[in-house]
């Protein structure tokens, strides 16, 4: 943040009793701060430095660790603070009082990265990434968050940036002279220019939905026949008693949802009604959901009793039980000794378990996890999973660069096709957070020989 007067401060780990707390500072002021503690000398930047923590009254708070970071070589760009003390809540606590009668400020809600982000440290995707970070639930999401951190998202957006801007470039060179029009073959050009944008920027669009799991998990849905051992899978997966076990038919009648990681993957286990063909009328509505769960389901189990002939399922869930996206999984292997389970639903995956005694969830886990890494969508050798935001915004992209090639097929005016390259330009800017207009000019200027 460029001119920011003021020096901030926050507690930086988990509020609640611990062995350290950390308490961050940035701004101007870090410096004085840091050299208060030193005694009065300077810190040398990036080095634990051990003292005693004075208030300014100079009564002894605590015994901290603290590292001075001099900007811009810092997380924010600016002089910042690190102070390790104890993790007793009270000493940091008094710690942020005397920061804030030192002249400091306490930090709003992402001040820091939001700091780190206007003073150039990283683009907006990479910030967005550090919330991506500290939520990833699973080993393919921490990988996921870390590579947009290092600006993989931003390696793969640069090379669209920069040829969308040389394609503006030239169109609006043309505006610049408006008794030239662009020749058929600078527009049979532009038109493969404007093509390999889009089908670069359709790559990238096509990581969103695996974005979606890895942020929020793979949703997995159990669904199958009344009393075929669903509840039962779902506390053996989970590692507990989740759900309610009976011999009762229709036990669940509302659909419920754990998390939990297997493998490198972050699962939403979702527990549904049973498939059962005679409902009564509230168990028909838990059907109901049990039908919306698994159409928006990333990948389903269907569960079956392989102690009994397999029933029919309903014909609407029949083209969801593909081989992409389900397993059959034939429960109570117990009851069949060693009887192979009957053929699987439709055409996936068939693994036969005992819920009861964990019989096969090794083969099921190694199955799902199987399954699960044949949803990564690859772009180039990096692990690019973009949000919703950053879907909308090349979304948008895109279609300015449709309509953008329709204008040129139609040889519309060259200001209405600068128009829609400017919106598409805009919409990269927006995952980034910044798009520099004098690097279009640059790129005009070094192509064309303007003032000939």
């Amino acid at each position: 943040m460029p001119g920011t007067p003021d020096t901030i401060c926050a507690l930086a780990t988990p509020v609640g009793t611990a062995a350290i707390a950390l308490v961050r500072v940035s701004g101007p002021a870090a410096k004085e701060i840091a050299a208060g503690l030193c005694g009065g000398a300077a810190p040398l930047p990036r080095v634990a430095h051990h003292g005693d923590y004075r208030d300014l009254a100079g009564a002894l708070l605590d015994d901290v660790l603290y590292t001075f970071f001099a900007g811009p070589n810092s997380y924010t760009g600016e002089d910042v603070l690190e102070i390790s003390g104890h993790g007793n809540p009270y000493i940091a606590q008094k710690i942020l009082e005397d920061l804030l009668a030192r002249g400091c400020r306490m930090a709003e809600p992402g001040e820091f990265t939001q700091r780190a982000f206007l003073n150039g440290r990283m683009d907006l995707s990479q910030a967005e990434a550090v919330m991506d970070l500290i939520h990833a639930r699973g080993e393919r999401a921490l990988a996921a968050a870390n590579q947009q951190l290092r600006g993989a998202l931003g390696r793969h957006l640069s090379p669209l940036v920069d040829g969308l801007l040389g394609v503006l470039a030239r169109v609006e060179a043309y505006i610049d002279f408006p008794e030239e029009d662009l020749p058929p073959e600078d527009r049979a050009q532009l038109v493969g220019e404007l093509e390999r944008l889009q089908a670069d920027t359709s790559r990238l669009l096509a990581t969103s939905h695996y974005g979606a799991m890895l942020r929020d998990g793979i949703k997995t849905v159990i669904l199958g026949p009344t009393n075929a051992g669903k509840s039962s899978l779902l506390n053996r997966l989970v590692g507990h008693d989740r759900a309610l076990v009976s011999p009762e038919p229709g036990t669940t009648r509302d659909f419920i949802e754990e998390r939990i990681v297997i493998g490198p993957h972050a699962i939403r286990l979702i527990d549904t009604a049973g498939l059962n063909p005679n409902p009564g009328a509230i168990e028909r509505m838990g059907i109901e959901q049990t039908f919306g769960r698994a159409a928006e389901a990333d990948l389903i189990l269907i569960v079956m009793d392989a102690s009994l002939p397999s029933p029919t399922l309903p014909a609407d869930l029949l083209p969801l039980l593909t081989a992409e996206k389900s397993i059959t999984v034939f429960n109570k292997l117990d009851l069949v000794k060693n009887i192979p389970p009957p053929a699987p639903a439709g055409r996936s995956l068939a693994v036969g378990v005992s819920a009861l005694t964990g019989q096969g969830i090794n083969e099921l886990t190694q199955a799902i996890v199987r399954l699960a890494d044949t949803f990564q969508v690859a772009v180039g050798d990096d692990l690019v999973a973009i949000s919703a935001r950053h879907a909308d915004a090349l979304g948008r992209a895109r279609s300015a660069l449709q309509d953008a090639r329709s204008k040129l097929a139609q040889n519309a005016p060259t200001e209405l096709l600068a128009s829609d390259l400017r919106t598409a330009l805009d919409a990269y800017g927006e995952i980034s957070g910044k798009i520099d207009n004098e690097r279009m000019l640059d790129q005009l200027f070094a192509t064309f020989c303007i003032g000939k």
